[in-house]
């Protein structure tokens, strides 16, 4: 148990405070004394390469894309070819040849990549789906800025299979949405030289201003996956990754474009049935979505009668903790354009979709609404409106928010949300404001973030049910996120009656100063095995309560050895020291209870990860230590199997042994899944989950298919399995098919 104990009653007496007032004397001098050290002894590496601008050439006519980079109409490009290592050589010449050019007609661009290889029989692809991880394959990434503003843009992927998979960018690569999928296509042939990919994106796909003569940012990443080298056009230094869009070339040359389709519409059709207790029900669903473009920056988007029938269902989690668990948004409904939406205040979001159309785990049908989201000049807008109805119990429902971000500075923001909910005479409100100052220059090639943002809620304003003292919540912060040193600091409140309607927040009551020092040297005279050690110097969080100042919460935990194989693999030893003081008793698993009082546990973990890149990859975590009233040991292992670029598995176990005075109790969950992608336009999956805690198995079965670009089929199948008492019991089976058409004038 933990030997730095103390009294909580008084916050102003005893080790406790003395101990947060030591570590943030340390934070303070550590930090000042990386400072000193970048300041003093770092060199500054240039970012950049020549040439460092593209030109793209026009052409008169559309061009087949086919992955064949001989055909004549690319022999009027102007490539780039000067690539330089970020990895494992910061700076050194690639091992392999890269060339990328450029052509253009008024209305779509397209990108052709020569990826010579020496030894190209070694060549690793093994992802074939749409969305695909390319973290574990060689690829290609274009990043593409159209604004030019060092802050939004777009990421497109692809492997030597043709693999697809597109990222949004905002905020200088501090926000993404992997989620956002675009309308582009993309072909890949291979020889005994290596593998060629030839894009085509449409201009309607992008956002960019409105002028006659365009530049863009634009940069380039290659991974070479068996060597673990990675190559860019241009922001090559360790402290920069490829969504650092201030850090990239220009695309010049790009004159009189338009975008050729300014109306989208996608209707949908669903068709099912449900099978449980006996009883069958069946489900026939219209509805869709139009977009229009308003401008070349700003899309208007209107949903009736929208459905999320194809959705993956949600993982369940066994909560060993006192706090609610935050589950991720899947519905692409609301996952596309999801950043001009997004606002947090620290752990608080403040609009988190899952709470329109989703009441525990029912469904609740909209009707439909609208939203209108993009850019005007250096302003990101989000406005939406979306109506639910009534069912069962849960009340229909209005739900609104607003959000609106400027741009300042070169790197830097300030904007403000409100969301509003409206319920059966029901009103809930917040409002926030955010600064953020980012700089990639700090003494001359460092990142800094610092800022603030807060929010204030109102239930009911003017009623005798209304709350609103104690309503808010703020954030205070300053990140140093760099490759040798990367530091944070700051601190936080959520107060009692601060309570978002249409947010998030896990915990409240409370004040936070939490820090964090993280040291990753690559040292001159380390074996070529080892690529770069990790060590957190300390990364702590300490909780107060805000009403009455008692002590909560203290969390430290240091990693005394963390190594980066060059390999790829990476093994990592970690200890922590946890004090909680819940103020109420709280439940956990079978019907344990765990007493109000002061709790002092220490925990030691240690892990191993492989190489994602290999055809048969794995990692496990094992954790033991003290546990509020016992003790607790947890194992988390995870294993895949790429078969071939068609056919993946995938399988893991989480298993904790309680020993509690009310008895020992072991809770095990269990995972898997089964990829079998026909081609990138054609994927299925199988998954299916067990705990012991719900003792429920559920089992998703889904088929995906792009019929073609912007078009969807699937076909859905769930199913849940009761294994009370060691029995088997069909409980409920879903079957859907749903149809998604794009028509686009």
């Amino acid at each position: 148990m933990a030997t730095f104990a103390c009294k909580v009653h008084n916050p102003c007496q005893g080790l406790f405070p003395i101990f947060v007032l030591i570590l943030n004397n340390m934070a303070y001098r550590n930090f000042v004394s990386v400072l000193l050290v970048l300041c003093f002894t770092n060199s500054l590496l240039s970012q950049n390469s020549y040439p460092d601008t593209l030109r793209a050439v026009r052409v008169s006519e559309p061009i087949h894309i086919d992955g064949d980079l001989k055909k004549a109409i690319w022999e009027k490009a102007s490539p780039i070819t000067n690539f330089t290592q970020r990895e494992p050589s910061e700076g050194g010449q690639p091992t392999e040849q890269t060339k990328v050019a450029v052509l253009y007609d008024t209305h779509n661009i397209y990108f052709g990549v020569w990826c010579y290889d020496s030894d190209a029989k070694r060549i690793s692809a093994k992802e074939m789906s749409r969305d695909f991880d390319w973290g574990s394959d060689d690829d290609i990434e274009i990043m593409i800025s159209p604004f030019n503003d060092n802050r939004n843009g777009y990421l497109f992927i692809t492997n030597p299979n043709g693999a697809m998979a597109d990222v949004w960018l905002g905020g200088d690569g501090g926000r993404f949405n992997t989620d956002w999928n675009g309308v582009w296509d993309v072909r890949v042939t291979r020889d005994e030289k290596g593998w060629y990919a030839e894009f085509a994106i449409p201009f309607s796909t992008l956002k960019f201003k409105n002028d006659n003569v365009q530049t863009w940012s634009l940069n380039f990443e290659r991974n070479i996956r068996r060597k673990n080298e990675q190559i860019r056009w241009q922001g090559w230094s360790r402290q920069f990754s490829i969504d650092n869009i201030a850090q990239s070339g220009k695309l010049e040359g790009l004159n009189n474009i338009k975008q050729k389709e300014r109306v989208e519409i996608l209707p949908y059709i669903t068709a099912g049935a449900e099978w449980q207790s006996g009883n069958a029900t069946s489900a026939f669903k219209v509805g869709g979505e139009i977009n229009y473009d308003i401008s070349p920056t700003m899309k208007l988007n209107f949903t009736l009668n929208t459905d999320f029938a194809q959705v993956e269902s949600d993982r369940r989690e066994v909560n060993l903790s006192r706090f609610s668990i935050y589950y991720p948004e899947k519905r692409q409904f609301f996952l596309e354009g999801k950043s001009y939406f997004d606002m947090n205040v620290s752990s608080a979001r403040l609009f988190y979709s899952r709470r329109i159309g989703i009441s525990g785990e029912s469904i609740i049908p909209l009707i439909g609404g609208g939203r209108l989201f993009g850019k005007i000049g250096k302003t990101s807008i989000g406005i939406m409106t979306l109506q639910t109805s009534a069912q069962g119990a849960v009340d229909g429902a209005n739900s609104s928010v607003i959000r609106v971000k400027q741009d300042i500075f070169e790197e830097s923001s300030i904007g403000f949300i409100s969301t509003q909910k409206f319920s059966n005479g029901q009103y809930n409100a917040t409002y926030g404001t955010d600064f953020t100052y980012s700089t990639s220059k700090l003494f001359g090639n460092k990142n800094l973030m610092t800022g603030f943002s807060g929010a204030l809620t109102y239930d009911n304003p003017g009623r005798e049910s209304s709350n609103n003292k104690d309503n808010a919540t703020y954030h205070i912060f300053l990140f140093y996120p760099n490759d040798i040193w990367s530091f944070n600091a700051g601190m936080n409140t959520i107060q009692e009656n601060f309570r978002p309607a249409l947010g998030f927040v896990n915990r409240s009551n409370f004040k936070r100063i939490y820090s964090k020092l993280e040291f990753k040297p690559r040292f001159k005279n380390m074996p070529d095995f080892i690529r770069s050690f990790s060590f957190k110097l300390y990364d702590f969080e300490y909780f107060i309560n805000d009403k009455t100042g008692l002590a909560e919460t203290l969390s430290l935990e240091f990693r005394p050895l963390g190594i980066n194989f060059s390999s790829g693999d990476y093994i990592g030893l970690n200890y922590e020291l946890h004090q909680d003081n819940p103020h109420e008793d709280f439940r956990m698993i079978d019907g344990v209870i765990i007493p109000k009082g002061q709790y002092n546990d220490s925990n030691f973990s240690a892990e191993f990860h492989s190489f994602d890149g290999r055809v048969l990859n794995t990692g496990i975590e094992f954790e033991t230590g003290t546990f509020y009233t016992g003790t607790r040991s947890n194992i988390d292992m995870y294993l895949n199997l790429s078969i071939n670029r068609h056919l993946s598995i995938g399988a893991d176990w989480s298993h904790n042994n309680l020993d509690m005075p009310q008895g020992r109790f072991k809770v095990n969950d269990f995972g898997g899944r089964v990829n079998y992608a026909f081609n990138p336009k054609l994927n299925s999956s199988v998954f299916a989950q067990w705990n012991n805690e719900h003792e429920e198995v559920i089992v998703n079965y889904r088929i995906n298919w792009i019929p073609k670009i912007g078009s969807f089929f699937y076909f859905v199948v769930n199913q849940n399995i009761d294994t009370t008492d060691k029995t088997i019991k069909l409980t409920r089976t879903t079957i859907l098919a749903k149809l998604i058409w794009r028509f686009a004038v």
